[in-house]
């Protein structure tokens, strides 16, 4: 009976300390800066300035290849073998089926990539209409969020403008319901 409560309070006390390493490292990161216009529950309105990004084409979904070639840029695979500081959220285009990482806003110039199959660009300023939610990535819940956020886009009267962008912020350790994910839409002004 002793053994059984000890094992049950390391468990408790194991998972506690999960979800806080979770939740810690999300923080750990800059994010993309943004200005909220308008707050609809779990819906927002926000204006992004002009972000400098390095981006490439989406393999096997995204999972494994394309967020490697993007990891190492950053570590140090550039032209000036500069290491950047990790940002979030990564973004991914469905409709341009690519991965993007945020370059940090005091980086100065970004380095130009060694590997050809990534990118620099710059995303150009704008109004996005967005919705976070929770949960493990999977093309189900991409599709269900995005009918959410264009429902609502629609009941605001929001002219869309671009094919949906979504932005992951958590690892992959990250318990699914922990997770803080984005679908994003521009919007004309």
């Amino acid at each position: 009976m002793r053994k059984m409560l000890l094992l049950a309070v390391i468990l408790v006390l194991g998972a506690l300390l999960a979800i806080a390493g979770c939740r810690t490292s999300r923080s750990g990161y800059k994010s993309a800066p943004y200005t909220v216009v308008r707050s609809d529950g779990d819906f927002e309105l926000r204006d992004y300035p002009a972000l400098k990004v390095v981006e490439t084409a989406m393999k096997d979904g995204g999972s494994g290849g394309s967020f490697n070639l993007l990891f190492r840029f950053i570590t140090g695979s550039n032209d000036a073998g500069k290491k950047i500081a990790m940002t979030t959220p990564v973004f991914m285009a469905g409709g341009e089926r690519t991965m993007a990482f945020v370059m940090p806003a005091d980086l100065g110039k970004v380095p130009q990539p060694t590997d050809g199959s990534v990118t620099v660009r710059e995303m150009p300023a704008g109004r996005f209409a967005v919705l976070r939610f929770s949960g493990a990535r999977s093309p189900r819940q991409e599709t269900e969020q995005l009918e959410r956020l264009k429902a609502w886009a629609d009941v605001q009267h929001l002219k869309v403008s671009a094919a949906p962008v979504y932005g992951y912020f958590d690892p992959p350790w990250t318990p699914p319901f922990l997770r803080r994910n984005e679908v994003m839409l521009r919007i004309d002004l």
